[in-house]
């Protein structure tokens, strides 16, 4: 009886000092009152949450209404914030509805590749885990055909989470991919900040765009056009070659050395674009940053569209191919954050 009761005294133990890692959210890093870059690891796991079996994980920071969803029980990834202090909280939902959070107070220094993002900055990380990404042939790209299917991946991934875009086209044909990640109409000034994986082989890619789309106060369309250009081995960037109303979208080559095909295949590379607008919707691209290395663009060009679009944030990832024949190509996305301010 008494080697009975001892055993279940320590099964009741195990028991009770298990159960407080299972309940609530859990965060590994960032530790609580730690200094952190931009952009930081976040890493945490919920199991339940009063009582409930988690279904989803998100995080936010300070105020802001805008949290990012994970949709797992466990989060990993790579979360861009301004400089200063901030309170993170990170989140678990419950299947029947229960929510639990932890907060962590981090104080952020500067940002990796020289940038500096100001502490009034507000950041939307994880963009390519949101479920409302479409795809769509693009236009632009001529007669040629395309088509393209979307999916979420473990691996290869930078952060834990990747989204894969398989791509087929034809004839020199593009597959636009898009999605929007918010609203906010006064905001001029933006840094995006993702990580490309090409899939070996990639050598039917002729460009890769990364854009982002902002609605201003008067309803006219800001478009950020940029894209590492395989034909003419340059950065390009859009403008208005037209006007706001008969708009006339057009590329520029800038200056600055860039060709998909010369990227490393089956790794990941970092892209860092900044850029900012005036009232009017004249743009400044300033500099794109690949992999640490800095190209100035220093460009200013007209960029408004009255597209009759409602408020919108909206950023494109697009492949376009570089053979007449048939071909294809699989290109990763992770750990894409916008910070605007």
């Amino acid at each position: 009886m008494k080697a009975a009761l001892k055993l279940t005294l320590i099964v009741s133990l195990v028991v009770a000092l298990a159960l407080p890692a299972l309940a609530g959210v859990t965060v590994n890093t960032p530790v609580n009152s730690s200094s952190v870059s931009s952009p930081f690891t976040l890493s945490a796991i919920a199991v339940s949450c009063s009582s409930q079996n988690v279904s989803a994980m998100g995080y936010s920071f300070d105020n802001s209404s805008d949290t990012t969803i994970v949709n797992a029980t466990t989060i990993e990834t790579s979360v861009g914030a301004g400089s200063g202090s901030h309170t993170l909280h990170v989140k678990a939902w419950g299947d029947k509805g229960a929510s639990c959070v932890t907060d962590v107070a981090i104080t952020v220094g500067g940002s990796g590749g020289g940038l500096n993002i100001p502490s009034n900055a507000v950041s939307v990380g994880a963009i390519q885990t949101l479920g409302n990404w479409q795809a769509e042939k693009d236009a632009g790209t001529g007669s040629g055909a395309a088509s393209g299917w979307m999916s979420m991946a473990s691996s290869p991934s930078h952060g834990g989470s990747a989204r894969k875009f398989s791509t087929s086209y034809s004839d020199y044909g593009g597959e636009r991919y898009d999605v929007s990640f918010g609203d906010d109409t006064s905001a001029t000034n933006f840094l995006y900040d993702g990580w490309i994986y090409l899939a070996s082989p990639s050598n039917s890619i002729a460009n890769i765009e990364m854009d982002m789309n902002q609605v201003m106060s008067n309803g006219q369309t800001v478009i950020f056009g940029f894209q590492c250009d395989g034909w003419s081995s340059t950065w390009d960037y859009t403008k208005n070659a037209g006007t706001a109303e008969k708009p006339k979208d057009a590329w520029v080559h800038s200056g600055a050395y860039c060709n998909p095909r010369s990227w490393a295949t089956n790794a990941w590379h970092h892209v860092q674009v900044t850029y900012s607008r005036d009232d009017s919707g004249n743009v400044t691209y300033k500099s794109v940053w690949l992999d640490g290395v800095e190209s100035g663009i220093n460009a200013t060009v007209p960029s408004a569209f009255a597209l009759g679009w409602g408020p919108t944030l909206l950023t494109n990832l697009q492949v376009d191919g570089g053979t007449a024949g048939g071909s294809s190509s699989t290109v990763f996305m992770d750990d894409l954050v916008i910070y605007r301010w």
